[in-house]
């Protein structure tokens, strides 16, 4: 069965009736985690909501006034998960989310322009192909792409939409002998109904249940954005289509105007640019480093020379790292004196070192990493991830803990 989104792909709005609304579940991608909701799937009598398949994603809508928050195929028919029950045999109008099915359209017709030109122009097949969210890809069966080619293929694309060519649906039955002459990578094990071919007059004539553009001109450009590696031998080919050229376009002058204005210079310069700073953060980032390796012999040194040193030893230093604290208690020394230091910002994670006589260490150190590891696992050769907030705190209890005399009189 062919449903009326596929029919009239630019169908917006459509009245029909409800056929069954029972309890059920799906599965929804919600910021990049899949959660499991309880719902209704409801089936109709027809739809201009189109059920995920084909390689395009479903589309959104309302069905008397309730969102529709998933569309899928089961054989013939399309059922839609809702999240409030219709009753069944009520008269029902549909609204389609028409700036994501034309945005769909736009990438499917697309693909389908690039895969036939991409055939013909270099003899490369297209092997599977993904819609994505802000860009597309599809898949070639070739290891490599030759110097110029991308370039010849979207100037060969753009000059196909230029022409203004139809586009047109044509229904076969199974058995009708032009279905052989169709690019197809076949049809699912639940097919049922004729066979639909989408017809780039000229061009491609391709077996697809997908929603398509009535002309390559509504595509408006393609952009091929680049190739990049695949699985098993093959290259990825990313494009974008129609509105995504438009939206692109805006996005990335929106990010060379910011960087003009922090570079202070013209967009041609931003690449030099950024590659000074790169190279000029890289050399302090090096001084910086040798200064807190000089910084930590010396307060180790500074510790040692005093009179009245003690054997405590305590210091906090949000730009150090774990060798300025193995510094500081490989050159202070730690058979005697107990060492606590901690390094990082005063707000989040930090890390700290506690070293010490070993009776010491082996008391305190399991005490401190659950009092303080906020949720970073077991302590791992006595450095412990931290909150450095807590500083003060873990500070003035070993202070108590070495003033009380040690061992067996931890509070």
């Amino acid at each position: 069965m062919a449903f009326q989104c596929q029919r009239d792909c630019y169908m917006q709005e459509f009245d029909t009736c409800v056929v069954s609304c029972v309890p059920g579940e799906s599965t929804l991608e919600n910021n990049g985690k899949k959660d499991k909701l309880k719902g209704f799937n409801l089936k109709l009598k027809d739809t201009i909501l189109f059920p995920e398949g084909g390689g395009q994603p479903d589309d959104h809508g309302t069905v008397g006034g309730v969102p529709v928050l998933r569309v899928l195929r089961q054989g013939p028919e399309a059922v839609h998960f809702i999240s409030s029950a219709l009753e069944e045999g009520q008269e029902v109008h549909i609204k389609l989310d028409w700036e994501r099915r034309f945005d769909h359209m736009q990438q499917h017709s697309g693909q389908h322009l690039i895969t036939a030109l991409a055939d013909a122009m270099f003899g490369y097949k297209t092997t599977s192909w993904d819609l994505g969210r802000q860009r597309s890809s599809i898949e070639l069966d070739t290891a490599a792409v030759k110097p110029g080619e991308m370039e010849a293929l979207e100037a060969a694309v753009n000059e196909k939409i230029r022409a203004h060519i139809p586009v047109t649906v044509n229904l076969l039955s199974i058995d009708d002998p032009a279905v052989e002459k169709v690019r197809s990578r076949g049809l699912p094990d639940d097919h049922a109904g004729p066979i639909r071919i989408i017809d780039i007059e000229g061009v491609d004539a391709n077996m697809c249940c997908g929603t398509h553009v009535s002309n390559l001109s509504h595509l408006q450009v393609i952009k091929i954005l680049g190739t990049e590696k695949g699985k098993k031998n093959k290259t990825n080919l990313i494009f974008i289509a129609g509105s995504r050229v438009l939206k692109y376009a805006e996005k990335s002058y929106g990010i060379e105007k910011s960087l003009t204005g922090l570079l202070k210079t013209g967009a041609d310069e931003h690449v030099d640019a950024v590659d000074k700073l790169q190279k000029t953060i890289k050399r302090l980032q090096k001084s910086n480093l040798i200064i807190l390796r000089e910084m930590a012999v010396l307060i180790a040194l500074n510790f040692k020379n005093k009179a009245d040193r003690g054997n405590f030893f305590s210091l906090h230093n949000k730009d150090g790292d774990n060798e300025f604290m193995n510094i500081i208690a490989n050159e202070i020394g730690f058979q005697d004196t107990v060492i606590f230091l901690t390094v990082g910002e005063e707000k989040g994670a930090g890390l700290f070192l506690l070293a010490g006589p070993e009776n010491i260490v082996t008391e305190v150190g399991p005490f401190l990493a659950t009092n303080t590891q906020d949720g970073f696992g077991a302590h791992r050769d006595k450095k412990y991830p931290m909150s450095t907030m807590k500083y003060t705190a873990v500070f003035l209890m070993l202070w108590a803990y070495i003033s009380a005399g040690g061992p067996g009189h931890l509070v």
